[in-house]
């Protein structure tokens, strides 16, 4: 479960062979703040602003987004919360500099902060939705997770005896098809993490 990362910064789009945000954004991201996201566009991908967890349509108060910031690929499809978008086509990209993920060391977590050791920033595979809260239009979206148990990396995260799960990366040359794919391809895009990414302690835990 990844429930706060590190948003790309404005002027490191330019990594990504992306223009800068047209917008404001908190650096790091946490349930209900606003995030940039990429979405389809005519003729490359867009930048839009997106709550971190996903509202449904017919949700009716913004917290709902709070137990809704990560998806299980294994029910996306059927769970009420996710499949208008994920049936929609509604995939997303969010760029960042970094997640965190919690380590249990002598039964206490630690946060760690997890990126890749070149300093390049990353794309996550995502889903997002369109509601209506108080009469003021609300998009959201949801990070996708896959099982990482056996993984040689994401497994050390997360408390002991629970499941370990994992974000997808969609890499530089998949990014514009996982934007334009359909749910029976959105398969094919959920790679494991490569060995190309570090984590490193916050100096606190929580």
């Amino acid at each position: 479960m990844c429930a706060n990362f590190k948003a790309i910064k404005r002027n490191r789009a330019y990594l990504l062979g992306l223009s800068e945000p047209p917008f404001e954004f908190p650096e790091d991201v946490f349930p209900l703040y606003d995030a940039p996201i990429l979405i389809h566009g005519a003729d490359h991908p867009e930048w839009d602003l997106a709550k971190f967890g996903l509202i449904p349509s017919w949700a009716k108060e913004l917290k709902y987004g709070r137990h809704t910031y990560n998806a299980r690929t294994e029910t996306v499809a059927e769970k009420p919360s996710f499949r208008h978008a994920w049936h929609k086509n509604q995939f997303a990209l969010i760029p960042v500099d970094a997640i965190f993920e919690p380590k249990y060391i002598n039964e206490k977590p630690y946060w760690y902060e997890i990126s890749r050791k070149d300093g390049l920033p990353f794309t996550i595979a995502a889903i997002y939705e369109n509601a209506v809260i108080n009469n003021q239009p609300i998009r959201s979206m949801s990070l996708l997770t896959i099982n990482a148990d056996q993984h040689p990396f994401m497994k050390q995260f997360h408390a002991p005896n629970h499941e370990k799960r994992s974000i997808i990366v969609i890499p530089e040359e998949n990014r514009i098809d996982w934007l334009n794919c359909t749910p029976s391809e959105a398969t094919q895009f959920f790679f494991a993490m490569k060995d190309e990414y570090v984590a490193v302690p916050k100096k606190t835990h929580r």
